[in-house]
């Protein structure tokens, strides 16, 4: 039903993984095979493709569903419909932005200080060329292929650059003067595919089951049974998702309590479970969160 792709090169690896905790395993012939299948009866077929080209060839419909940086979609100025962010690795779990830096001396402090015919490098030159339009700014713009925060004052003015958090920028020498876009890692659909209702609930499910998996990491569930009278202190100690799950033991005065931790508060949390009384104390691994 659906025709999917994925991203290619630093996102790679995460993504696969991410797929796959979420039982939606990509299998290919190699690891440099660019056609994969997962065996899921609402995906048709998979392809592994560079993420600047992914929102492109989203928008043009020759997939339905995939996987890029807001950057790259508004680069390639791609209308797609955004199903929402996707945080699963190093790489996605804070957002990017592309930013307007200019030499620490240059007195220019805003966008609005530039001049027409300023040098710009940048590894993004149709944003950077709307974003300047925008601002009544005729500039030279230059594609960069690397090394752009190097460019500047001897070839370039200007750079606009992706960053994280402007440390390798502000060491080369530069200063943020502007923020253009701040970026994340989306999941993203075709207009036409999305209005297609069968093919909106396939996207969906996907979208839940990453979801759910992205959820689900760092935590555990614990299960624990408790008398009465320690009961209170129990709960009280427990840092639960939500609120903890207390069911009576058949013919007993105690109780069967279980919830979701984080699970790097584990190894100090079951100790103190059963310094408040806890006994039969289980950690169990979840694969999903689904609300």
């Amino acid at each position: 039903m659906l025709r999917l792709v994925l991203p290619k090169g630093s996102l790679e690896k995460a993504t696969l993984a991410l797929f796959d905790d979420a039982d939606l395993a990509v299998h290919r012939a190699s690891d440099v095979d660019y056609k994969a299948t997962v065996e899921d009866p609402r995906i048709d077929s998979v392809r592994i493709l560079r993420p600047q080209e992914i929102g492109r060839y989203v928008a043009e419909g020759l997939f339905d569903l995939g996987i890029t940086g807001r950057d790259w979609i508004e680069e390639t100025a791609s209308e797609v419909v955004s199903l929402g962010q996707l945080h699963y690795s190093k790489a996605t779990a804070r957002p990017v932005s592309i930013v307007l830096a200019v030499a620490a001396a240059d007195p220019a402090s805003s966008v609005a200080d530039l001049r027409d015919g300023v040098r710009v490098a940048t590894e993004y030159p149709e944003l950077t060329r709307r974003f300047l339009e925008k601002q009544g700014i005729a500039a030279d713009i230059r594609l960069s292929y690397g090394a752009t925060e190097a460019k500047v004052p001897e070839i370039v003015d200007v750079v606009v650059e992706l960053t994280e958090t402007g440390r390798a920028l502000r060491a080369a020498g530069l200063r943020v003067i502007e923020t253009i876009l701040v970026s994340h890692t989306e999941l993203i659909a075709n207009p036409t595919a999305w209005e297609d209702p069968d093919k909106r609930h396939a996207m969906a499910q996907i979208h839940t089951l990453l979801q759910g998996t992205l959820e689900a990491r760092g935590r555990v569930l614990v299960k624990l049974n408790v008398g009465a009278p320690e009961l209170g202190g129990v709960i009280e100690i427990l840092p639960s998702l939500r609120a903890p799950t207390v069911s009576k033991l058949f013919g007993t005065d105690a109780y069967a309590v279980e919830t979701v931790v984080p699970k790097d508060r584990i190894n100090t949390l079951i100790p103190a479970l059963k310094d408040h009384g806890a006994t039969g104390i289980i950690e169990v691994p979840i694969s999903k969160i689904v609300h």
